[in-house]
This record gives structure tokens, sequence and C-alpha cells, in this order.
């Protein structure tokens, strides 16, 4: 208060205390955020014909919460490359041999019981994630799906939470 009287007696505005309540404010705002577990779909979503990079999934997906997990799967054909490109935008790269899908929907479960996670996302463009969606609102978590194209995972579309399409 001594220092709010000083200011105003020399005239001057205490901008030091505006910027700290500014600063005090958005940390308490992104704090009381949720936790995101996010799991992408590599070889169905990080495709040249569709046009979305992970920079764009972040975006999107920025409003909803704070990343706590990041997982970008990936089949065993995936360039270096590609896989240095997730790991550059903060994502962990998981290389699996055969069906990408069951490492995924298998993380994405165990995820479900971790209580520090609030929030399950999918990227993809198929439903083969539907009892993995399923399962996580049965446990209370929020879940969302980040599809490609307005015509994908009609069934993800009608389960999840919140839909967002990256295409519309």
């Amino acid at each position: 208060m001594a220092l709010k009287e000083t200011a105003k007696k020399k005239g001057r505005v205490p901008l030091v205390i505006d910027a700290a309540k500014k600063k005090i404010g958005k940390a308490i705002k992104k704090s009381k955020q949720k936790n995101l577990a996010v799991f992408v779909d590599g070889p169905n979503i990080l495709r040249k014909e569709l046009g979305i990079d992970l920079e764009m999934i972040k975006e999107v997906l920025d409003k909803h919460g704070n990343f706590k997990i990041a997982r970008v799967f990936l089949n065993q054909f995936a360039s270096n490359k590609l896989v240095e490109a997730v790991v550059n935008q903060g994502f962990e790269s998981v290389l699996t041999v055969g069906d990408v899908d069951v490492a995924m929907a298998s993380d994405a479960t165990e995820a479900v019981f971790n209580k520090a996670i609030h929030t399950i996302v999918f990227v993809t463009r198929d439903s083969d994630f539907l009892p993995a969606i399923m399962k996580a609102k049965r446990y209370g978590k929020e879940t969302i799906v980040v599809l490609a194209e307005e015509s994908s995972a009609a069934a993800l579309k009608n389960t999840a939470d919140v839909v967002i399409v990256l295409g519309a």
C-alpha cells in the first residue's frame, strides 16, 4: 500500500504492480488448466496429402490444457527425418513393429488410470480407438478427438466430448 501511495504522490501509475498482477493472474489461470494426454496416430495423420503437422495439432489443443503426455505412434517404416521432426516438436516418438493402433490404444488406456491426467486426446482418421475412448469416459476422463477431415471416424465424433476437425 505504501508503494502505491508513493507512486500516486509522485504522479506515476504503479506499472510494476499492474504487471505483477497480470503475471500472477496468467500463472493461476495456467495452473487451473486441465492436463492432457495426447496420442497421435502417425501413419494416418502425418501424411503429405493431408497437410497436417504437429504444430497445427499443438495450436488447436493449447486452449484445452497443458500437454503432460504427448506421443506420436509410428511404424517401423518411419523415416529418421520424421522421427526427428516429432521430437523437435516436443512429442515423444513411439516406434512399433506391427499395428500402431494396438500400441496407441494400450498407452491411452493406461493414461486413463493416471490421476494427473484430466483429458485423453486422440488424433486420428479412423474409429479404431472407440473402445479406448469409451473406457476413458467410463472412468470420468474428458475425451477429445482431433480428426483430419469432416468425413472421418463417425463413431468417434458421436462418442467424444469434444471433436475438432483440422481440415474444416
